[in-house]
């Protein structure tokens, strides 16, 4: 599969100091390929330490959407004169080789976002990922759970803190029956966000999963309902070994037949592993849908 976004560059692409004999190429030529930011400084400047870190940490960001160039002016006093600098720190902001925006002074990171938002155009990593991280839900929507998990892997490799990728890969991972592995991303994830989207529905995909080792031989299950309707440990149990199997209506169906029969059995079993069904499979999936409302005509009929 060809790669959909780029890794993210490292700090020796995206960041660098210049001079004058380098100033042509690490500006000039380089603004062809990515917006640049020339900041020029000096070590007695306090601003100037200010700012640094706050431009780096900026284009850092961007994930390769912008580059740093430092100049330190009293070691480029030529250059510096040139670019007529009358005050430091100042930033010149260069796109297809001439500068197309600047400013002076420390200013917050969020404002440099925005100069780099503004002037970077379409096609910014951030657009990529989200681009890509819809072609993985998609192809595992429509079951291509291979295909996704390599997609996701891919976003992974861009932004290692997304979220949503993570999430995505541990549940095509599920799909292709590797349960040990998407737990293994899970518990990387702090305990106080796996209860919260997007891992709480990986989280309930995993309980089911988990429960459902226990739950016994489908076919001697649906012996004993056939025998004995009213045997609502058995339907339970099997509900549980047609979820893990993909069953869902099926397990659904099972499920809602308890509370038909019996609205408070077990603690009320069948209705929170309903719940833990909708969790596993979405707000938006048809079967939470339909299911849902089902569930709601039962308990308030």
């Amino acid at each position: 599969m060809e790669p959909i976004i780029n890794a993210a560059p490292d700090d020796k692409t995206l960041i660098k100091d210049s001079d004058e004999r380098s100033f042509a190429q690490d500006v000039i030529d380089a603004s062809q390929e990515a917006l640049v930011l020339v900041d020029f400084w000096a070590d007695w400047c306090q601003p100037c330490k200010q700012l640094t870190p706050a431009l780096e940490a900026a284009v850092r960001k961007a994930r390769g959407k912008a580059r740093l160039v430092k100049i330190n002016v009293d070691q480029n006093q030529g250059l510096a004169a040139q670019l007529r600098i009358q005050s430091l720190p100042t930033v010149y902001v260069f796109k297809d080789g001439r500068p197309v925006d600047g400013f002076q002074g420390a200013v917050p990171e969020s404002q440099i976002t925005q100069i780099i938002d503004a002037h970077a155009g379409e096609g910014s990593g951030n657009d990529q990922i989200e681009a890509a991280l819809d072609q993985a839900a998609q192809l595992l929507d429509a079951g291509d759970a291979e295909t996704a998990a390599a997609l996701y892997a891919q976003i992974l490799q861009a932004d290692g803190e997304e979220k949503r990728a993570l999430a995505g890969l541990a549940q095509a991972q599920l799909k292709l029956g590797q349960p040990d592995e998407a737990r293994a991303l899970l518990d990387a994830v702090p305990e106080a966000e796996r209860a919260k989207p997007p891992f709480s529905q990986v989280q309930a995909a995993l309980d089911l999963a988990a429960q459902a080792t226990a739950a016994g031989d489908p076919q001697a299950l649906k012996a004993r309902i056939e025998k004995d309707p009213d045997d609502l440990a058995a339907r339970y149990d099997l509900a549980l070994a047609l979820a893990a199997a993909g069953d869902r209506a099926g397990a659904g169906d099972h499920l809602l037949e308890i509370l038909r029969r019996d609205r408070s059995w077990n603690d009320d079993a069948a209705r929170k592993q309903l719940v833990t069904l909708f969790e596993a499979a979405g707000p938006t999936d048809s079967f939470t849908l339909e299911y849902r409302r089902a569930l709601s005509s039962l308990l308030f009929a």
